[in-house]
């Protein structure tokens, strides 16, 4: 598709308005976007072309979501209001690696840092809107002797990346010994808006920033296997509950007391709704909502498809002890297969046209920006 045919077609659309968390609602952006790649134009069959007319209505127009959703963080604090957007880059600082054999992982690197940096000149100038600075960094986590900003990304390696800066901070000798509680629950860590707005900027302009990405199909599909298809105290009850009872007709009192047996079908409906009956939640979060990699640009963008190749060259790249690895086992759940594209097919298959074409416009950014293949819908 042309740019002028995207350009044409984001101008037409109708402004939606979403249901969401007053923090979410305070990091809304805007982003124009125009792009330059070919984008599969998927068509209704005609058998479902009244079901999937109802659903996008009810959803509103995606590419509406690309401009509302994707930038804007000037700070709503005035003397922090000369602040620079978006954080330089920087060059890698490789003086630390020794081995020839990353030669061709710092060349795959590169050439990710060079489109995200790219797309962005081209498509995400700065908005004056204003967030909340706090907002913009909430993701972000904090290892101060070996000066690394982490972007959180769940369901693409968070729980082994957050046991690696603890072991970094010295607060346990082996990543293999770190429980998932203490990963997540024990607030051993410190997150960037934790920090006064000069210590935010300093780290910002002078530490090295990562983040790792997964396919978003993919990445979709293991946060619903692993929050509704396991025993869950938080997202049956909070999610689980309030899905049932919006998407699934004559639902049996069980089901809507438990919120238990969510289908992947009815997840979806909720994903798309435009007023959904509970908020977002960070596992399905949009990668370019959790860490705006167009206003934050990150020196490292690591991928979860080559997950242990590129975190070990960044630990060697920052330093880290010769003797630490990145973890390679499952987190929860290791019984299960892992989340592949072939398991993914397999959730999609039972969705219409329509809902997996509107699945991929939800995480359009994503594919874009991280250049993730389109997949096959």
């Amino acid at each position: 598709m042309s740019t002028e045919k995207i350009q044409e077609h984001i101008t037409n659309q109708q402004n939606p308005k979403f249901h969401m968390p007053e923090d979410v609602r305070e990091k809304r952006e805007n982003l124009l976007l125009n792009s330059e790649r070919s984008t599969r134009v998927l068509t209704k069959t005609s058998h479902s072309q009244g079901r999937d007319q109802a659903l996008r209505n009810t959803t509103g127009s995606p590419t509406e979501k690309w401009i509302e959703e994707h930038q804007g963080a000037k700070t709503l604090f005035n003397k922090f209001s000369k602040m620079n957007w978006p954080v330089d880059i920087h060059p890698l600082n490789k003086s630390l690696v020794k081995d020839n054999k990353w030669k061709k992982t710092d060349e795959t690197q590169e050439k990710r840092r060079s489109f995200l940096q790219e797309f962005c000149k081209k498509y995400g100038g700065v908005s004056r809107h204003q967030s909340h600075l706090s907002n913009t960094v909430s993701r972000i986590y904090v290892e101060d002797k070996h000066k690394i900003l982490y972007c959180e990304v769940p369901k693409a390696g968070c729980s082994n990346w957050k046991r690696i800066l603890m072991v970094l901070n010295g607060l346990a000798s082996s990543a293999y010994n770190i429980s998932h509680d203490a990963v997540h629950y024990g607030k051993h860590l410190k997150k960037l808006d934790s920090f006064d707005l000069k210590g935010i900027y300093t780290r910002l302009n002078t530490y090295t920033k990562a983040v790792f990405v997964r396919d978003p199909m993919e990445r979709l599909v293991s946060a619903f296997r692993d929050k509704f298809e396991h025993p869950n105290s938080y997202y049956h009850p909070v999610f689980g509950r309030a899905i049932i009872k919006k998407y699934r007709p004559n639902a049996c009192e069980e089901a809507l007391i438990n919120g238990s047996g969510v289908k992947f079908k009815e997840f979806i409906h909720y994903l798309l709704d435009s007023h959904r009956p509970v908020g977002m939640d960070i596992h399905w979060e949009k990668v370019s909502k959790l860490c705006y990699p167009c206003l934050i640009n990150y020196d490292f963008v690591g991928k979860f498809e080559t997950l242990e190749e590129d975190a070990n060259y960044f630990l060697q790249m920052i330093g880290a002890p010769k003797e630490l690895k990145f973890p390679n086992f499952k987190d929860r759940h290791s019984s299960d297969e892992r989340t592949n594209a072939q398991v993914v097919r397999q959730y999609l298959k039972d969705l219409t046209t329509t809902e997996r074409q509107l699945i991929y416009d939800f995480y359009y950014l994503d594919y874009l920006m991280f250049n993730y293949t389109t997949p096959f819908l």
